[in-house]
């Protein structure tokens, strides 16, 4: 069976407890992520074929990880062992990964120093009919995008279809580009585009109405994801689906969420999800573009689609750790009690 292949960076992820309370019981948590592995996960606790392709040290650690994995299902067989080390990260429990608390320590990982002309395409390939990236990779390093354009190249030219997550990171992107200069050379190759309005404005250039907070209403941002959508299927002829998230914080409930699914002649819409109880934001995103490979993956109903996507990132605002441990059944229960 045809299999998805996810190709990002791993990492760990270092919750320090608030106020300094992990220097005074000398503990902290470790959570294994990054976007795409978080994907290839979900992907994999809902039974479809999952591949994972990332760069780690040669070391006992390294070993360790890819145990974990295989026991999960997901095939790390694309791992390349190379460089020196793995990617790090610390965020505070309930924070947000675009938090000014976020710090990064990933500079000269093994993903982040990995060449072109070393990954072997061809085989990785061999079995795959997804391909999915996210925009953190390209603005890790210019090697990593460099990369990605090569995987993406060997991706088209096998005619598998290739999503992105548009997730930006504005403490990366730090070695002399800016993400309007890297990110279209990429998502040209995509089938499937998702994120969210502002990202798209950010990386891809897409206008937005710069007065679109003015009414803060659902009609004027459903309005701006259509047109946002249609002019990235001028910009990108290969996309056939754009999807747009959209989480406001702080109402009055602590979560409203809810997003949209638009192809060349239509637009669908999920469930408004509130909720006042948040565990984890980590993961939310990646969960939903999990949702996503599902449905589109499955042949189903857009409206299908849409709302099992919404339904596992609202859901994985209730779960701890990087990865939705939800199964299908739980996410579609989720969705029943929020359908309109």
């Amino acid at each position: 069976m045809s299999k998805v292949l996810c190709f990002g960076e791993l990492l760990l992820r270092l919750p320090p407890a608030n106020a300094g309370e992990w220097l005074r019981t000398n503990q902290m948590p470790v959570f294994i992520g990054g976007a795409e592995l978080n994907v290839a996960t979900a992907l994999a606790n809902w039974h479809l074929p999952v591949k994972y392709c990332t760069a780690l040290p040669d070391n006992i650690i390294s070993k360790d990880i890819k145990g974990y994995l295989d026991q999960k299902n997901i095939d790390t067989s694309p791992i390349i062992y190379s460089g020196e080390r793995i990617g790090l990260y610390y965020l505070k429990e309930g924070a947000d990964m675009k938090s000014e608390e976020n710090v990064f320590d990933r500079k000269y990982s093994s993903f982040s120093t990995l060449s072109t002309g070393v990954v072997d395409w061809d085989t990785i390939l061999n079995d795959v009919s997804w391909f999915h990236f996210s925009a953190i990779p390209p603005a890790v390093s210019a090697s990593a995008a460099a990369l990605c354009e090569e995987a993406l190249e060997a991706a088209s030219k096998k005619n598998i279809f290739i999503s992105i997550d548009l997730n930006h990171r504005s403490l990366l992107w730090k070695y002399g580009k800016e993400p309007k200069e890297v990110m279209p050379g990429l998502v040209k190759y995509c089938n499937v585009i998702m994120g969210n309005i502002w990202a798209a404005n950010t990386l891809l250039d897409i206008p937005i109405d710069a007065a679109i907070h003015k009414n803060n209403e659902q009609e004027n941002y459903l309005a701006q994801a259509t047109n946002s959508s249609q002019e990235i299927f001028r910009r990108f002829p290969d996309c056939k689906w754009v999807a747009n998230t959209f989480r406001f914080d702080g109402t009055e409930h602590a979560i409203e969420y809810y997003a949209a699914l638009n192809n060349v002649n239509e637009q669908v819409v999920s469930p408004i999800f509130k909720t006042n109880k948040i565990v984890d934001k980590v993961g939310s995103g990646d969960c939903f573009m999990a949702g996503l490979i599902y449905g589109i993956s499955s042949n189903h109903h857009p409206k299908e689609i849409i709302g099992f996507a919404a339904a596992a990132a609202f859901g994985k605002l209730q779960e701890k750790g990087d990865a939705t441990k939800n199964t299908v059944y739980q996410i579609e229960k989720i969705l029943a009690e929020h359908q309109l």
